[in-house]
């Protein structure tokens, strides 16, 4: 059996880059398992910190492509000596994925759970980028969060509390998100103050709904989110859209006049969307 926590610790983790290795064997394999990678695949891992799952994914994969921004890490990493281990030196953020290799790439990634929401408008593109370069690249995305937020990605206008939002929007209207396994904290090294999830999110060829003016339809829904106590008609007003075609527009679908945003699915979002731009 892999002893993963006596090897990290002989790794000094860094607090300011959220490091927080995953040391549970079981979960290291379900990731394998849920990645379901085939000869011939490419893997982009991002954050493979010492590589306790890079050691695993270089066994199936064809090629496994490590991104790490950590020096000290990627001295680990390096001692993996295995022919299909590309180890790139860079903040994922900055990283063009079109240019990593030529074919579709499988993502895999235990990132800072600080930096959730910027990677993953990274990866899938805003709502509005129709032609994003790293999303044309990636087939799926094996991605480990907090809970919390694995319960954000797949929410729906019927969840409880906070959880439906901007972060379910942008995950949903570019990918097929759902959770895998429930992750405990003290399957990592430090343990974090948190729970985690696994998430899959298989990236979609179209997005989610076709409309006539997507980065309108993005100001419709940061608009709808801005202020959570308010009435989704005073949202919209405040963010200066025409009080006329407001009314009118949330009469004609039939809402009521006090309805919030955080009430509405995806979809009227999109009818909202195209009624006011009419």
């Amino acid at each position: 059996m892999v002893d993963y926590l006596q090897r990290a610790k002989y790794f000094r983790t860094k607090k300011r880059l959220g490091q927080n290795f995953l040391i549970n064997p079981e979960i290291i394999s379900d990731i394998i398992e849920f990645a379901d990678i085939h000869s011939e695949d490419i893997i982009l891992e991002i954050g493979p910190g010492v590589g306790f799952v890079t050691e695993q994914l270089v066994k199936y994969a064809k090629k496994v492509i490590a991104v790490e921004l950590d020096e000290e890490a990627i001295k680990e990493l390096q001692k993996l000596e295995a022919d299909n281990l590309e180890i790139i030196h860079a903040d994922i953020l900055k990283t063009d994925l079109s240019e990593l290799c030529g074919g579709k790439l499988k993502v895999v990634a235990n990132i800072p759970y600080y930096i959730t929401s910027p990677i993953i408008a990274h990866l899938l593109g805003e709502i509005d980028d129709l032609d994003n370069k790293n999303r044309v690249k990636i087939e799926n995305i094996i991605l480990m969060v907090q809970e919390e937020v694995a319960h954000r990605i797949v929410a729906t206008e019927k969840s409880s509390g906070k959880q439906y939002g901007l972060l379910t929007i942008l995950s949903q209207f570019w990918a097929d998100c759902s959770i895998l396994r429930l992750v405990g904290r003290k399957s990592f090294y430090p343990a974090p103050k948190v729970n985690s999830a696994l998430v899959s999110m298989k990236v979609r060829k179209e997005p989610l709904l076709k409309l006539s003016d997507y980065s309108f339809f993005r100001k419709v829904v940061k608009a709808g989110f801005a202020q959570r106590r308010k009435t989704l008609k005073n949202c919209l007003l405040n963010a200066g859209f025409n009080r006329d075609k407001t009314e009118n527009a949330i009469t004609k679908m039939g809402l009521d006049e006090n309805i919030r945003g955080e009430k509405l699915s995806i979809k009227q979002f999109g009818d909202l969307s195209e009624v006011l731009k009419e």
